[in-house]
C-alpha cells in the first residue's frame, strides 16, 4: 500500500487505529492472492467471523502449509501455491496433517540467501497451526467442497498448564523502586541519563499506565491525545477484536500524563501531521514503537530487580504486576478480569494464586468465638 494513501474515516475510531487495521487487511489480501482460488469462500468467511489480527494469522499459517505442499510435492505437482487445486486438497488425509505438524513443523530448514536457517516450533505454535488448518478443512467440508471432515483425526497437541509460580511480575516494593528510578535517574548509566533527561516524563507516564491498568503493549502504544477526556476523568482504549473501552483515570495517571503533555511533549506544530495526535512520541517526534517501549520497560524494571538490562521484564510482565497488585489489595478476580480484558476468569485466577497468606488471613479474620484470656480467670 502506498504511504500517500489517505484514510476517509467517518467512524468513532481514531485514524491511527483505522490505518493499523488497514495495513493488516492489505497483508491479508496479499496472502490471499498467493493462495488457491477455491479458498475464496473461506476468505469471505474469515473476513466476517474473526478479528483482522486472527484473520492474518490464519492466512499466514495456511500459506505456510501450501508452500510445504509445493516444496515437498506432497499431494500436488504444481510449482506455485496459487495453482493448488481442490482435487489436490481432497487427497489430503488426517495422517498427512499430523505428519506436517508433528514431523515437519517441529523442526525445518529454510534457505535464506547464502545461509540455511533452522526453525523450530514449540507446542503452542504447533497448536495455532493446527487450529488454522482445522478451521480451513472444517469450512471446506461444511461448504460441500470436501466430501470428508478429516479434522477429527488430527492428533491432540498438549499445552503445558500455566503454573502460578511461573508467572513473572514485580513485587509492590519493586514497582516503587522502578518509578523512583524514572523519577530520579537512580541506577541509570551516564549514557542512559542523556536520553533520560529528554524522556523521563514520557517514560514515567508509560510505566504508571502499565502498572495501574495492565494495558497490553499495543493498547498503550496506540493511545492518542484525543483518547483522554480529563474533564470527565476517563480515557478510551482500543482493545483486541475491535473493542472500544472507556476507562476511568485516577489522579496519579492524570497527573503524569498531563505533566508529560504540558512539560515534555513537543508542541503540535513541531510534530508531523500523521503523528500529531499520538500521545507517546519518540525523540524523532513520531509515534513511539513497540520496540522502544519494550526497551524502556526492560531498562527500568531491571533497575528495580538489581539485574542486567537483558534480564529486565517485558510490558506483559507489568500486566501481570498490575493483576497481582490489584488482587493483593483486595479486588476480586472478577474486577481484575474486567479491568484487564481477560476472556476467561481462569486466566485471572492464576494471578490470584500470588496473594500471599490468603488462607491465614481469611481464617484469622473469621473467628466464631472471642479469644479467652486464661490469666484473668479466677480459680474456684
Amino acid at each position: 500500500m502506498s504511504d500517500n494513501i489517505k484514510i476517509h474515516n467517518k467512524s468513532s475510531r481514531p485514524d491511527n487505529i483505522v490505518i493499523r487495521d488497514n495495513h493488516k487487511i492489505e497483508k491479508c489480501i496479499e496472502i490471499q492472492n498467493k493462495l488457491p482460488s477455491f479458498m475464496k469462500d473461506y476468505f469471505i468467511y474469515l473476513k466476517g467471523s474473526v478479528s483482522v489480527s486472527s484473520r492474518l494469522a490464519y492466512l499466514e499459517d495456511i500459506l505456510f502449509f501450501c508452500q510445504y505442499l509445493v516444496e515437498t510435492h506432497e499431494h500436488t505437482n504444481v510449482n506455485d501455491t496459487s495453482e493448488i487445486t481442490l482435487s489436490d486438497f481432497s487427497s489430503i488425509k488426517a495422517r498427512d496433517i499430523n505428519l506436517f505438524l508433528g514431523e515437519y513443523c517441529s523442526r525445518y530448514y529454510k534457505k535464506i540467501g547464502n545461509n540455511t536457517m533452522i526453525f523450530e516450533n514449540n507446542n503452542r505454535a504447533l497448536a495455532r497451526k493446527k487450529s488454522s488448518l482445522s478451521t480451513l478443512f472444517k469450512f471446506l467440508y461444511r461448504n460441500e467442497q470436501l466430501h470428508e471432515n478429516i479434522t477429527d483425526g488430527f492428533n491432540p497437541i498438549k499445552l503445558p498448564k500455566p503454573q502460578p509460580d511461573a508467572i513473572k511480575r514485580l513485587d509492590i516494593d519493586e514497582v516503587a523502586i522502578m518509578l523512583d528510578a524514572v523519577e530520579s535517574g537512580n541506577g541509570l548509566t551516564e549514557r542512559e541519563k542523556i536520553y533520560w533527561k529528554k524522556t523521563k516524563l514520557r517514560d514515567k507516564a508509560i510505566l504508571a499506565l502499565f502498572v495501574t491498568y495492565g494495558l497490553r503493549l499495543n493498547e498503550l502504544r496506540e493511545l492518542n491525545i484525543s483518547s483522554f477526556n480529563f474533564s470527565r476523568g476517563e480515557f478510551t482504549i482500543f482493545r483486541k477484536r475491535g473493542k472500544e473501552v472507556l476507562m476511568p483515570i485516577n489522579k496519579t495517571c492524570e497527573y503524569v500524563v498531563k505533566d508529560y503533555i504540558e512539560n515534555e511533549r513537543p508542541n503540535s506544530e513541531e510534530i508531523p501531521e500523521e503523528h500529531r495526535d499520538a500521545l507517546f512520541l519518540s525523540l524523532q517526534k513520531k509515534r513511539i514503537t513497540e520496540r522502544a517501549i519494550t526497551s524502556l520497560v526492560k531498562k527500568y524494571s531491571s533497575i528495580s530487580m538489581c539485574t542486567s538490562r537483558d534480564k529486565g521484564y517485558s510490558p506483559h510482565k507489568l500486566r501481570a504486576t498490575a493483576a497481582t497488585s490489584l488482587i493483593q489489595n483486595g479486588f476480586t478476580i472478577y474486577d481484575v478480569q474486567n479491568l484487564l480484558d481477560h476472556d476467561n476468569v481462569t486466566t485471572t485466577q492464576l494471578y490470584a494464586a500470588h496473594k500471599k497468606n490468603v488462607k491465614r488471613d481469611i481464617v484469622k479474620n473469621f473467628e466464631w468465638l472471642a479469644e479467652k484470656n486464661t490469666d484473668d480467670d479466677s480459680i474456684e
